[in-house]
């Protein structure tokens, strides 16, 4: 793991949903996934073992409020949560919370959030900073959902794996678009993460026999 990477903690008792949001953040160069947790016990544990940067938090967890998870917390936090009453939205915010995105969102509204949130800690990095680098550190922060995000420019590369993933039968890995293009995983990586970012390409999660699940690719249905 490189060391500028942001490490991201995901919080929500649904396996399949933490599973889901681990995919997408591990899919946007930058970032990766330091800890999976069920349980706001299992979450005290991950931070006090792991270094974290952005908890990804749920509100209703079995063992209490992921609210107070997070006013507890010394990172950055957002919530992700089908909780849509004002006053958790007002609590949450007002525990520290940097964002509050409901369930269910698509892929592509997370990807955006992630990458304000990386333009947000970049801003941040100078020891002094102007009026309107405050300014647009924290209005980084509110994405605008039509707004184009891409870590990859428009290119004869980003056409060929929308051409190659459209071309196959079923959905395609990370992998297996690095194949068939000819370029590095990692490459395949960045354009697959900016089309799902632009809504062009859906995220979902292949379900083995063992370990945790892989990414793959695929256009979404009209």
């Amino acid at each position: 793991m490189s060391e500028s990477e942001l490490r991201v903690l995901i919080v929500d008792d649904d396996f399949r949903v933490a599973n889901l949001h681990a995919g997408i953040v591990g899919a946007i160069p930058g970032f990766t996934v330091a800890a999976i947790a069920h349980t706001v016990g299992a979450a005290h544990d991950a931070v006090i073992s792991t270094d974290i940067d952005l908890a990804l938090v749920d509100v209703y967890l079995p063992d209490g409020s992921g609210i107070d998870f997070v006013r507890e917390l010394r990172c950055d936090a957002m919530v992700l949560s089908a909780a849509v009453e004002g006053e958790a939205v007002r609590r949450a915010l007002a525990a520290g919370a940097l964002s509050y995105l409901v369930k269910p969102f698509g892929n592509a509204a997370l990807v955006a959030r992630l990458t304000a949130y990386a333009r947000y800690r970049s801003i941040l990095r100078s020891d002094e900073l102007s009026s309107a680098e405050v300014d647009s550190a924290l209005d980084s922060l509110r994405p605008v959902a039509s707004a184009p995000r891409s870590a990859a420019p428009s290119s004869p590369t980003k056409q060929i794996v929308l051409q190659a993933i459209g071309n196959t039968p079923s959905p395609m890995s990370s992998a297996e678009v690095a194949v068939a293009v000819g370029i590095s995983r990692a490459t395949a990586q960045r354009y697959l993460a900016s089309l799902v970012g632009s809504s062009e390409l859906e995220m979902r999660l292949r379900y083995g026999t063992a370990g945790r699940p892989e990414q793959e690719f695929l256009i979404p249905e009209k």
